[in-house]
């Protein structure tokens, strides 16, 4: 058995197992940067293939950036969603000598922040490169929806897809580290061409709303909405028109907080910042 990430090596089989033709994701996140009132440099971060950024970019208007982890990922959104600049950095330490007006953290990208340390220098980062007012902007799984709920855990799931003449087939099994605060993933891939199964092991903080306001006050930041839904994965999904709900119950978060000005580090002349 191999060990990786087979989605994340192959982003044409990402985007194909999660495909998403009608943007939600995207224009959810831009009616959230319109209603709030952000400028147009947009940071997306955890970026992936970079079908978001992308409309973000061209049909929002914004002028938007990309981060990820995986040098694959980025490859395939400069071939295939080009437009937005993409860089290959992590979401603790990034520094890129420039300013924007919202950062944008969607499919759980803020939930790899597995320990305080990392979400505390993530933020730190965020306010290193957000303007005053400046925007932070996430969606991810809700940590309290595990509160005496076991659905997702319940044994294991089974999903299949084609591509190219291929059959996929995933084994999904979660469960709770409950010491370390994370939801813990393991998926087996297989396929019907022959090749060797694949394991995939990968985990996600567990953030309550309560804990999370209390990480953003300390880091400078203002809550401005914190709801359950509706959202780009919420069931049913998020569409134009839609107001949030007041909860914060369901298996979703949804999150935005605004940067207070006092908070904002210093630029120099030349523009860049001192954390």
């Amino acid at each position: 058995m191999t060990s990786g990430n087979l989605l994340t090596d192959h982003p044409e089989l990402y985007e194909q197992r999660f495909p998403d033709p009608d943007h939600l994701a995207a224009r959810w996140a831009e009616e959230v940067l319109t209603r709030y009132g952000a400028g147009l440099r947009v940071l997306d971060v955890g970026c992936g293939t970079g079908r978001d950024a992308a409309w973000l970019h061209h049909t929002g208007g914004r002028r938007v950036t990309g981060i990820d982890t995986s040098e694959a990922m980025l490859a395939y959104a400069r071939a295939h969603h080009p437009g937005p600049a993409h860089h290959r950095a992590d979401m603790r330490d990034f520094d890129l000598a420039t300013v924007f007006d919202a950062v944008v953290c969607l499919d759980s990208a803020l939930l790899y922040c597995h320990t305080n340390d990392d979400l505390t220098a993530f933020l730190a980062r965020c306010r290193a490169h957000l303007a005053p007012g400046g925007l932070l902007v996430a969606e991810m799984r809700n940590g309290a929806f595990f509160l005496g709920n076991t659905e997702l855990l319940d044994g294991s799931r089974t999903a299949s897809f084609a591509w190219r003449g291929t059959t996929y087939t995933s084994r999904t099994t979660l469960w709770i580290d409950h010491g370390a605060q994370l939801l813990r993933r393991r998926r087996t891939w297989t396929a019907d061409d022959g090749s060797a199964p694949d394991e995939q092991q990968s985990a996600w903080r567990l953030l309550f709303p309560q804990e999370l306001r209390h990480f953003l006050t300390t880091a400078g930041f203002e809550v401005l909405a914190l709801h359950d839904g509706p959202g780009p994965r919420t069931e049913p999904p998020w569409s134009e028109g839609d107001s949030p709900y007041g909860t914060t119950s369901s298996d979703r978060l949804h999150l935005v907080a605004r940067l207070s000005p006092q908070d904002r580090p210093q630029s120099d002349s030349n523009g860049d910042t001192t954390p």
